[in-house]
């Protein structure tokens, strides 16, 4: 485990905890559904895989744009009112969307900038919800991280297993439903959040920065911060691993094990079954195994799962492994997480948050781009050989420094 940051805001309120889980809960049940309606609409405006391409990059564009800036931002910002302002912002782009659909005056490029603009909201709201965990739920480790085994559990239920199903039957009825329903989860969310009392803006000891000279105080902290630095280089390694395997997984799939295009989603489901498990074992982990014993344990599970699937093509020893690679996942973000909030002053909360995602989304992307290249060189198994290798390298470096470190 970690030794704390002393002396930070708290206000212990459990009251508030469970508005703001309650407020994860519904958005992201609304953001799961779009999340599959989006493409979905993008194919109906054009057949160019390009412009497909980029409407699904432009979440992703979002955070390596604005992500450190909106962090710094959120540093010095009342949280509460960045949340409610954030989701209400997101209901306005969404009805702009719905009315562009509905008197056909909609483009690729224009679905392409609006969700940019949804991610742009998100860039700011999701520091300033993950700050409000620590301050909501207090310091004490064990229930720091009970909190945030909640909040993940709420965030793979909404945006994995139940959105997205429910996202597609809506779409297939009629392209407002989805997008409807993300305006009244959006709605609900803004209503939970108002309610909360001591989201107030952080606490410093200095004055107001210039944003550019934040971000870099905060990317230096990070940096210099040698557990934190630990945690967001073992946040980038898994992302790194899993996406080098995922990339073109859904060709292994359906090439490699004979799966029928239409089951893929219920094989995607059981990386969902497995993310909610995690976020209950999460936390009893986080009081067992240091930090980095559990990133070592999660980057060889996660590499055994990849490497086991090429033992036979079998879609249920495969379904069987996705629930343990989806297990590990929730478990480093629950442990992860709880560590970095644990770790971190209030007043960075923000940045340090912003400054994970970033890595954690760009080591995203390059496992992307690297899995593709594999498997174009190779075969459809070779990214898994090649995630598989080098998440076991990432676990012996986390198997390493815990030994060195081992509280």
């Amino acid at each position: 485990m970690t030794t704390s940051v002393e002396a930070q805001q708290s206000t212990n309120s459990p009251r508030g905890l469970r508005r703001l889980l309650a407020s994860t809960g519904v958005s992201m049940v609304g953001q799961g559904a779009v999340s599959a309606a989006v493409p979905l609409l993008a194919t109906t405006l054009t057949d160019d895989p390009f412009w497909v391409s980029v409407v699904a990059a432009s979440t992703y564009a979002a955070w390596f744009i604005i992500g450190l800036p909106a962090g710094a931002l959120v540093d010095r910002w009342p949280r509460r009112q960045v949340m409610v302002a954030a989701d209400l912002i997101r209901v306005v782009l969404l009805a702009a969307l719905m009315a562009g659909a509905a008197l056909d005056l909609l483009s690729v490029g224009a679905l392409a900038l609006v969700v940019f603009l949804i991610a742009c909201a998100g860039c700011f709201f999701d520091p300033a919800a993950q700050a409000g965990i620590p301050i909501l739920a207090g310091r004490d480790p064990a229930t720091l991280a009970r909190a945030n085994g909640r909040f993940w559990t709420l965030d793979i239920l909404g945006r994995s297993l139940l959105g997205p199903p429910l996202g597609s039957a809506l779409f297939a009825v009629a392209v407002m439903l989805p997008l409807g329903l993300n305006v009244l989860t959006f709605l609900a969310s803004a209503l939970l959040l108002v309610g909360i009392r001591g989201l107030g803006a952080p606490a410093s000891e200095h004055p107001a920065e210039p944003v550019l000279k934040a971000v870099k105080t905060g990317g230096v902290y990070l940096i210099k911060h040698a557990q934190l630095r630990m945690l967001t280089l073992g946040m980038g390694t898994y992302n790194l691993g899993y996406n080098i395997a995922f990339a073109t997984f859904v060709l292994f799939a359906t090439e490699h094990l004979g799966l029928k295009p239409g089951a893929f989603g219920v094989l995607l489901a059981m990386l969902a079954v497995g993310g909610l498990v995690g976020g209950w074992i999460g936390p009893r982990l986080h009081v067992r195994f240091s930090v980095m014993s559990t990133y070592a344990i999660c980057l060889a599970v996660q590499s055994a799962g990849w490497l086991l699937m090429l033992v036979t093509p079998s879609v249920w020893l495969t379904g069987t492994l996705l629930v343990a690679v989806g297990l590990v996942s929730t478990v480093v973000s629950v442990v992860g997480g709880t560590a970095r909030q644990s770790l971190t002053p209030d007043h960075l909360l923000g940045r340090i948050t912003a400054g994970t995602r970033v890595v954690g989304i760009g080591s995203a992307a390059l496992g992307s781009l690297i899995g593709g290249g594999v498997a174009q060189a190779g075969d459809l198994t070779t990214p898994l050989v090649v995630a598989g290798a080098f998440l076991l390298v990432g676990a012996a470096f986390f198997a390493f420094a815990a030994l060195r470190r081992p509280h």
